[in-house]
């Protein structure tokens, strides 16, 4: 009986919270106090290639950077699921191809995930 009592008073207690959510008015449709729009350099896609030593990533290759990221920094983290590397490198006037060397040597994986931002210039 005990049970049964708490177990009302449980789904009283939920719909509460519910309608009172439901009732809440947004003076607002966006997140944040301003909005500002992020310039790109790059709209294409990017070539990556990794470079091995024996059984290990030591550094990847970006290929085909515009010209327009021409000074910018292109940082670089590699996530093989058992561990992260990282690195940064300067894009060449004129673009072209960067090659980051990262701070640890992480192993081949089947599967893994590279990250690329571009900050700059």
């Amino acid at each position: 009986m005990f049970r049964r009592i708490i177990g009302i008073v449980l789904i009283g207690a939920m719909s509460a919270v519910e309608g009172a959510a439901a009732s809440l008015s947004l003076s607002s449709n966006t997140l944040g106090a301003a909005t500002t729009a992020t310039p790109r350099c790059a709209s294409a896609g990017l070539t990556v290639f990794q470079n091995l030593s024996g059984a290990t990533v030591i550094s990847v290759t970006v290929a085909a950077i515009p010209a327009a990221c021409a000074g910018a920094t292109l940082q670089v983290t590699l996530n093989t699921g058992a561990a992260n590397a990282s690195g940064s490198a300067a894009v060449p006037a004129g673009g072209g191809s960067v090659t980051v060397t990262l701070a640890s040597a992480p192993a081949v994986a089947v599967s893994d995930q590279i990250d690329l931002v571009l900050v700059g210039p």
